[in-house]
């Protein structure tokens, strides 16, 4: 059974702990250990996804599976990209899974609901930064519609930038 339920406030401890145990694998290794300790921390934090689920822009859901806590995604409406000349997009900053749900079709399943959330309140296109050397989720991506349209870096530390496609579907 699967369920998507909308981030509460008292749900920023787990962000946290989801958060770091999905990003360290796929990017625990695109910086120095050093950098990724410091961002992680920094990003990560209990704290940090407390003043995150505060701002009302900022659309987090949780997805579950046989009852456990699989991963999550983040959405930011109406959030503009300097590559897109369309009003009425959607940023999806995250899409977060644990890696023992891959290839259950979870990162589907909340990638299709944060498209009818964008749907239902008047978007055109969907959004996103990935980086270069990720090429499972630039496959998800592009096998979802969506297509490179520009490039960005993504601030690890203050000296540690990972180089990131920008990549958009347009509905």
């Amino acid at each position: 059974m699967i369920v998507i339920s909308k981030a509460k406030l008292e749900d920023s401890k787990i962000l946290s702990k989801l958060s770091i145990a999905s990003f360290l694998p796929a990017h625990g290794h695109s910086a120095s250990k050093k950098d990724i300790d410091e961002y992680v921390s920094k990003s990560f934090s209990e704290v940090s996804f407390k003043k995150e689920l505060e701002d009302k822009n900022n659309l987090y859901y949780l997805i579950y599976y046989k009852n456990e806590i699989a991963g999550y995604s983040k959405i930011v409406l109406n959030d503009s990209c300097k590559e897109i000349t369309s009003k009425n997009i959607t940023y999806m900053s995250r899409l977060y899974l644990l890696e023992e749900y891959y290839g259950l079709g979870l990162g589907k399943k909340i990638f299709d609901f944060n498209l009818s959330i964008c749907k239902e309140n008047k978007q055109v296109g969907i959004w996103l930064k990935v980086w270069v050397e990720n090429q499972k989720a630039i496959n998800f991506y592009t096998k979802n519609g969506f297509k490179i349209i520009g490039k960005s870096d993504f601030k690890i530390s203050e000296t540690h930038s990972n180089p990131n496609h920008i990549m958009y579907l347009e509905f």
